[in-house]
């Protein structure tokens, strides 16, 4: 009998961003407390030897992949998309020492969980599955991305 378990470990992180070409106000240079949940699925570890017995994975390894690959690289800088006339701005703020990301897409909530989701994927142990994320941007909206939704 399997029994698959789903794990959620949370994160926050600062960061900034401008959305070009957005017909709102988001098209100026803003920031957010963003709130990121992880949740992986797999089975608890039944090797009583194990030092992870019982587990699915330890929170800590969870954390430190997440951390490595997501908090640590957002977390105070500001992000633009790399394929608009902001890549001008973005160069005049890493001139002036400033922690700019330059991605290949939008930076919306959407874009960045498609980005968070194929990075933390990559560093899974083989045998968990990451199940979803959710990106809380603002109190009231987040941005969520599933697995069983993008086979």
């Amino acid at each position: 009998m399997s029994n698959n378990i789903r794990i959620t470990k949370q994160f926050s992180f600062e960061t900034g961003h401008a959305l070009y070409g957005y017909d709102g106000k988001c098209k100026n240079v803003h920031g957010h407390s963003y709130k990121l949940s992880v949740t992986v699925i797999g089975q608890p570890i039944t090797d009583n030897t194990n030092v992870k017995f019982g587990m699915v994975i330890d929170f800590s390894d969870l954390k430190k992949i997440v951390t490595e690959e997501i908090v640590d690289v957002f977390d105070h800088a500001t992000v633009f998309n790399k394929n608009t006339p902001h890549v001008e701005l973005a160069k005049e703020l890493q001139d002036r020492d400033h922690n700019v990301l330059l991605v290949d897409y939008q930076p919306t909530s959407e874009m960045m969980v498609i980005d968070f989701a194929k990075k933390i994927k990559t560093r899974l142990p083989k045998h968990i599955n990451l199940h979803s994320l959710k990106l809380q941007e603002t109190e009231s909206s987040f941005a969520e991305w599933f697995a069983y939704e993008n086979n």
